[in-house]
Order: C-alpha cells, then structure tokens, then sequence
C-alpha cells in the first residue's frame, strides 16, 4: 500500500472518529423525543419488538391536537408518546433490525439512537468510495467532500435519531456504488444479484428513495457500453435491469402482499391509509390560499434552506440568523463554483470518456430525482423539510467538489476573494454611513476571502489549511448548534 493510500485511509479514519464523537453527543444530550417523528418510529421498534409481527396503520394512530400538546410541553415524561402511531405503514427492514438493538441496548432510547449513528458512520466510508470514483485524480476532493456531510449540523441531528433515514439513504449509497460499478465494467449475472439484492433491500426500507434507487438501477445497465448504440443500450437494459427490476420486486412482495391484505388492492405501500389517518398535518392547497403563491414561494425556499443546515426539534429551533448568513455564503461560493465547474465540463463533453460521462448521468439523476420526489411530497402536505434532499447528498457532495475544484484554480480563486474583500469594503462603508453596525457581515465576508485565496494558492498545505478552519469551524458550529439551541430550547418544561 502506497504512503498515499495509507494517509487517505488515516483522514477518513479521522473524518468517521470526528463524526462518532458529535453523533454520540447528539444522541446522548438530545432531549427524547425532539427529532421529526422519532415517537412515531420508535413505537414501530418497540410493537414489533414485543409483538413479533407489523403493526397495523389505523384510525386514531395520528392524534393530532395531543401531538401538539406533547410539542407545546417539549414531551413532558408526565405525557405518554404510546398514542403517536402514524409511521406504522412504513416498510420493515429498519425496523426489525432496530428491534435487536432494542432487546440488545435493553429498551433504551440511547442504543436506538446510537444504531443510527453507526448507519451514519457507514454511510461515510462507502460515500468516500463513491467519491474517489466520481474524482479518481485526486486526493483531496473527496476526502473533504466527504468530511463536509460528516459535519452537516441537521443531517447529524437526524442520524442521531430514531428513524429509517439513515439505512434507506445507505442502502440508497450501496445503489449507486453498485450502478457506479455496473457503468464501468459492465452488469453481468453477478452484477445483476447484486443490483436486485440492493434494491430490493432498499424497497423494504423507505418509499421516499424507491424513484432514486429504481432508476439509478435500470440507467446503469442502459448508459453501460461506449458503442452509443440505442438498440444495444435497450438490449443490455432487457437483459440485466428488468431482471434486477423483477429480483426487487420479488425480494419485496411479501410485504407488498401483506399490506394488500392489510390495506386493500389499491394499497400495497399503505400510503391511502396513511394520508387519510394524517387528518390536521397541513396540507399544501390549504397554505396556498391562506398567504398566496409567492409567500409560499418565499416560504419554501427559506425554509428548506434552514432546514436542509439546521432547524431542530419539530421544526421549531432555529439558530442565529448570523449563522445562516455565513452558510448561505458558503452555499453560494460552492454553487458559484459548481456551475463554472458544469459550464467547463460542458465545453469539454467531447472529450470525455463514455463511462466517465455515465458517472456524471447517474448523478445527475439522483439529483433530479430526489428533487422530483421532494416537490412531488410538497404538493400534497406542507413538508418544507431539507433533510428530504438527503437522498441526493452523494451528487451534492460531487457538486461542493467540483465547486471546490474551480475555485481552487488561481486565477478563479484571486477574483472570487477580490470581489468577497470588495463586497466587505462596501458593507463596513455602507454600514458607517447609515449607522447600522454590520461588523459579523464584515468579518465573514472577510473571512470568507481570506480561506479562498489561501484555497487558490498553488502549495497544496496552503489548502490544506484552508479546508481545515473551515472543518474547524463547522465543528464548533456542531456544537454550537447542540449546547446552544438544541439543549436548551428543547429541555421539557414539566
């Protein structure tokens, strides 16, 4: 093993061990109870657990207005969370495996929490081997893409919950390293047991990454070849990603079947039963007519945005404004360099390699998926939730990379920092004559100049430097964001 591989090896070890650390502490001072839903999906673990068999969705399993109660009291332990059954027709996969940890931990919330935890830790190596395929020239990139999603203060909220996000988005990753594999090499028999086996895993686990995963299945098989061929793309589509397609579907039907007797014919994923129990969750058509199309607009945008970096509890904790300003600084320099990163790929697309062309496809179609899936959702109930985007975090990886990569290029990087300084000019300036102190504003864009120039310099420590007080402070803002707002904001009150 070369000293390069070795020292890859170290930082991931070092990225997991970081994110360990916060995911334990978030499991272990986040008050019970304050993620979206864990209630909910805990008492799946704890029914299935003790009963030995699914439950059964049904009417009175989403008490509303007591619900409200219990978030007004920030889940007193005088108010039983026994009554919030509403995540009863999810799939089962998560939850059988959940139910060991339940006996194993015994019965206690924390070892539930720290199950997914260890989903998370998962999730970042494969998304490292993922990476490195998505920017096999390079030895930075994916590491600190990757160290970049270790650190998302919400997602690290949300794998430190009681929840089937965690495995669905894993097996969801084990899809696209798969049809990673399958673009480059080739499907095969064994590729095609093994696309099947995952997604039928992936069926038994979440509906809202069933789009994502059954696409990036059958593309990988179709995009596979360098022929260009249609007739053979189709054909190798027949071949390997419908029987991978029906290998799902099989590995699946029994609990389809169940939930068809369950259910009805209409029914087999329970999503009619679930909508028609959800009586009181605020629906999308309803929110509209109350503050009109472009305030809802406004609304959804921002608060994705929050949600997608950091909005807690319920919904209900939000952090600094200050806070938000600095990472939608940080969100636009990434974006900014992504597109120049698309436009330059663009340019280029003749001279790219067909499996290299299907790489940036099956990305590509993650994203548009997962966006697909998150508005599609948002038109029925009002889920202005960013953590739904979570699906699509290995292509947005990929893209804070590539945006990375263009800002670390001299002369993209010189002017990106001249105008950040010149901006905070303006802003002190602006600020003195009008007599609206603007000092935070100032020093972030400050800042924000500072790590790019260094990021753009030629020596690679100097970048080095760069990503680490950037990962620096992403820490403190983890555990600003846990002992600042999450702790105190959510304790119960009685």
């Amino acid at each position: 093993m070369t000293n390069y591989r070795k020292s890859q090896r170290w930082f991931l070890g070092a990225i997991v061990g970081c994110y360990l650390v916060l995911g334990w502490l978030y499991a272990r001072w986040t008050p019970n109870w304050q993620a979206p839903d864990e209630p909910a999906h805990y008492n799946y673990v704890t029914y299935l657990a003790e009963n030995h068999r699914l439950p059964v969705l049904q009417a009175g399993d989403y008490p509303h207005e007591y619900l409200e109660q219990l978030k007004s009291s920030r889940f007193a332990p005088s108010l039983s969370i026994s009554p919030l059954r509403y995540e009863s027709h999810q799939p089962p996969l998560y939850y059988v495996l959940a139910a060991v940890v339940y006996w194993a931990g015994g019965q206690q919330l924390l070892w539930l929490r720290l199950f997914s935890v260890a989903l998370g830790a998962a999730y970042l190596v494969v998304l490292f081997q993922v990476l490195r395929q998505v920017f096999p020239r390079s030895r930075s990139l994916p590491l600190i893409s990757c160290g970049l999603v270790a650190v998302l203060p919400m997602r690290l909220a949300m794998t430190a919950a009681v929840n089937n996000d965690g495995l669905a988005e894993l097996l969801l990753l084990l899809v696209l390293w798969q049809a990673l594999q399958v673009v480059r090499s080739g499907p095969g028999r064994r590729g095609v047991l093994i696309s099947g086996a995952l997604l039928g895993l992936v069926l038994l686990t979440k509906t809202t990454v069933y789009l994502q995963a059954g696409l990036l299945t059958l593309a990988a098989s179709f995009l596979h070849g360098s022929s260009g061929r249609v007739q053979e793309r189709f054909q190798n589509l027949l071949r390997f990603g419908v029987p991978a397609l029906l290998l799902a579907l099989l590995i699946a039907l029994p609990f389809f079947a169940r939930n068809i007797a369950v259910y009805g014919w209409g029914d087999p994923l329970g999503w009619a039963r679930h909508d028609s129990i959800v009586t009181g969750q605020l629906r999308t058509v309803d929110l509209l007519a109350q503050i009109g199309p472009l305030a809802f607009v406004q609304r959804f945008v921002l608060t994705t945005f929050h949600s997608f970096w950091g909005q807690f509890g319920w919904m209900g904790v939000l952090i600094d404004v200050r806070l938000y300003r600095a990472l939608a600084l940080f969100t636009a320099l990434i974006v900014m360099g992504g597109v120049l990163a698309g436009v330059r790929l663009w340019l280029q697309r003749r001279a790219l390699a067909w499996d290299r062309m299907g790489v940036l496809l099956l990305l590509l179609l993650l994203l548009g998926a997962s966006v697909a899936t998150y508005l599609g959702y948002n038109l029925k109930f009002v889920q202005h939730q960013g953590r739904y985007l979570y699906p699509a975090l290995p292509a947005l990886a990929a893209v804070a990379a590539a945006g990375l990569a263009e800002l670390s290029r001299r002369r993209v990087g010189t002017v990106v920092a001249s105008l950040l300084m010149l901006a905070a000019g303006l802003v002190g300036v602006g600020s003195v004559v009008l007599g609206d102190p603007a000092e935070w504003t100032v020093a972030t864009l400050g800042l924000a100049s500072l790590l790019v120039l260094l990021w753009s310099r030629s020596r690679q420590h100097w970048r080095w430097a760069a990503a680490g007080v950037v990962y620096l402070m992403f820490l403190v803002l983890d555990w600003l964001c846990l002992f600042e707002f999450i702790v105190p904001m959510l304790r119960p009150t009685g």
